[in-house]
């Protein structure tokens, strides 16, 4: 009797614990086809197993997840970052700390794809965002050798190694998109990612001008990691809800407004993070011979540049999530951003899915 097709990938081992579309040679060259790039350019090296990643791979890996054959530039970016040395994805992969790699995205790439970027962004209902973040997760598995428990030995995960991905709502920010803040040229189509926990959810319904609000939002950050981390081990990202964002515009702050003021008043005495009787942790500031004196003021960032800001959300409800990410030292891993190829607009652009993906 002929094995169920669904449940002999499971027998493979190449899944993530949910069945995954079948990669017959059919779906793979229907995905092939939405990039100029040669099936067998190298991607990069993929960690912790230094799998070699190529054009072919990711295509696979994008049918098995879901994907349309559209999202395939931004899944090449993506795999792009997360084969960078400063993402760092062999320490992501294998540590035992919480943390996956969040993709966001940027441009107009978003709408073409039909990206969720509003009510719901971290949630479920949109294709495109739980194919993506599912089809690297994939990859990492797959290529990477990154499993649950072997390789893999993150203490307890979180819920975005199945699948995280989320587009910035550029049309509700006040700011410029991350990506052309980045250095990126306004139009562009870009992947950031972005070795992040769980996101921290911030609700502040009352605060009405641009100081009030910072600080509510940086205070309630002032726990990520641990309350006695002070600096945080890693970037943070804030991903600040429209509402939340329209409040700083009107005050006339920019992104790098805020997160200068995070970092600024975001303080605590040096003798308050000593650990102590009832608080077993403490700083982790590192210091030569002579430690800083016991009213020394800490804060809780290690620097303006490990904040991150995107807007991204509903139009309605004052919230914003803050997500730590992992070590942010020289062996840590940095947020890394890609252009998508803009030569595959184009098939994105001109071409409708084939029927098989409807």
């Amino acid at each position: 009797m002929k094995m169920d097709e669904f449940e002999e990938w499971f027998d493979k081992g190449v899944t993530d614990g949910l069945p995954v579309v079948p990669p017959t040679r059919a779906r793979v060259e229907a995905m092939l086809a939405a990039t100029h790039r040669a099936r067998d350019e190298l991607l990069g090296e993929m960690p912790p197993n230094y799998g070699r990643v190529t054009v072919e791979k990711a295509a696979v890996n994008a049918v098995m997840a879901g994907c349309r054959p559209e999202y395939l530039p931004v899944l090449i970016a993506a795999t792009e970052c997360a084969c960078d040395p400063a993402f760092n994805l062999h320490g992501v992969a294998t540590s035992t700390h919480f943390s996956a790699p969040l993709i966001v995205v940027n441009g107009p790439v978003r709408q073409r794809i039909d990206l969720n970027c509003s009510f719901g962004v971290f949630g479920p209902g949109y294709r495109a965002n739980a194919t993506l973040g599912r089809a690297l997760r994939l990859l990492m598995i797959n290529v990477g050798g990154a499993r649950p428990g072997g390789i893999s030995m993150s203490t307890f995960g979180h819920p975005g190694r199945y699948t995280y991905c989320i587009g910035e709502h550029e049309e509700a920010s006040p700011w410029p998109p991350y990506h052309v803040a980045h250095g990126l040229p306004p139009g562009s189509s870009a992947v950031t990612l972005f070795a992040g926990e769980a996101p921290h959810g911030i609700s502040d319904h009352a605060s009405r001008t641009a100081k009030s609000l910072a600080g509510s939002l940086g205070w309630s950050m002032a726990g990520l990691w641990n309350s006695k981390h002070f600096p945080l081990y890693s970037h943070t990202m804030l991903v600040v809800g429209p509402e939340h964002a329209r409040t700083f515009a009107e005050d006339g702050w920019s992104r790098d407004d805020l997160a200068r003021h995070l970092h600024g008043t975001i303080r605590v005495p040096y003798g308050t993070l000593l650990p102590d009787e009832t608080h077993g942790e403490g700083t982790n500031l590192r210091f030569g011979k002579t430690p800083p004196g016991a009213d020394t003021l800490v804060s809780k960032f290690p620097s303006v540049e490990e904040i991150h800001i995107v807007v991204a959300g509903g139009t309605a409800g004052r919230f914003s999530m803050a997500i730590p990410g992992w070590l942010g030292t020289k062996n840590g891993s940095r947020p890394v951003t890609r252009p998508i190829d803009e030569a595959d607009r184009v098939w994105v652009t001109a071409h409708a899915a084939p029927p098989e993906f409807g």
